[in-house]
């Protein structure tokens, strides 16, 4: 049976974003590790790590993903945030480690004003610095972006050039945001071009690396470039659109997590149930 979740808060602890998915029905999630809009990590207790690991062997939750900082741009100009991002890359690894996740999911980041292959060389190269720095059990996937100015990874072809330049144990593959893609320009609206996405997927990136797929409507249009999450079916993609790329058959056994808007309580229940209905067919 294919695998889908949700993010889930950490909120009350690590454990208690099991215990949310498990609520939920949920057989994989998705969390952040800690305040994705600072830089500071506080410490917690090794017991907090062992609980989480042992909750999800007994719920069967698998992945597990960790999100890494917004704050991370290992694309930058400047060499002091390019260093932080490393420090903060190789800190999301450890704690994965530290809770057993499967792989922690990373935005490169971006260089506004600059051409994007040379952004990406810098990307590249702290990439391959960090994994030299140790070596982990989680692995790295790299997510698609919207395609705002300077955005260094919204294009699939681009995506495989940076897995094609760094160590493959380090980096394991990527995580595909429908959202994301869509803003970028990838239309699946149609079942020829979401025949189209697959392909491009298989021959830049290889099926057996997308790890991931990221379930989000799009509040913004075809190409827009704006990265604004919407509930399952009342965006831009629509049900059909997300059906079409959610049932290509290449794809059909990733992992699914959901990223919807969370504006009512019961929110993340109805956006399971519709995914769900849409595999199902």
């Amino acid at each position: 049976m294919r695998r889908i979740g949700v993010h889930t808060s950490i909120s009350e602890g690590l454990p208690r974003s099991l215990l949310r998915a498990k609520e939920l029905g949920c057989d994989t999630l998705q969390i952040f590790s800690h305040n994705p809009r600072g830089w500071r990590i506080r410490e917690r207790n090794p017991g907090e790590y062992e609980a989480f690991r042992r909750l999800r062997k007994e719920f069967d939750i698998s992945p597990v993903f960790i999100h890494s900082s917004y704050l991370i741009n290992l694309a930058s100009r400047g060499a002091d945030l390019r260093r932080k991002s490393m420090d903060m890359v190789a800190s999301e690894l450890d704690i994965a480690d530290s809770v057993g996740a499967d792989y922690v999911i990373l935005h490169t980041g971006s260089a506004s004003g600059e051409d994007p292959a040379a952004a990406r060389k810098r990307a590249i190269s702290c990439l391959v610095e960090v994994s030299a720095r140790g070596r982990w059990r989680s692995g790295i996937l790299l997510e698609n972006t919207a395609g705002e100015k300077g955005d260094i990874a919204s294009g699939i072809e681009a995506m495989g050039e940076i897995l094609e330049a760094v160590p493959c144990g380090f980096v394991s593959g990527v995580c595909i945001d429908t959202c994301h893609a869509f803003s970028a320009g990838y239309d699946m609206r149609s079942a020829g071009a979401a025949d189209f996405m697959a392909k491009e997927l298989g021959n830049y990136i290889g099926i057996n690396r997308v790890k991931l797929i990221h379930v989000n409507d799009s509040r913004e249009s075809l190409g827009s470039g704006v990265d604004r999450h919407e509930h399952i079916g009342r965006g831009e993609i629509g049900l059909e659109g997300l059906r079409n790329i959610l049932t290509q058959p290449v794809l059909v056994n990733i992992p699914l997590i959901l990223e919807t808007p969370k504006r009512a309580d019961d929110d993340d229940r109805k956006n399971l149930s519709t995914v769900k209905r849409l595999i199902m067919g």
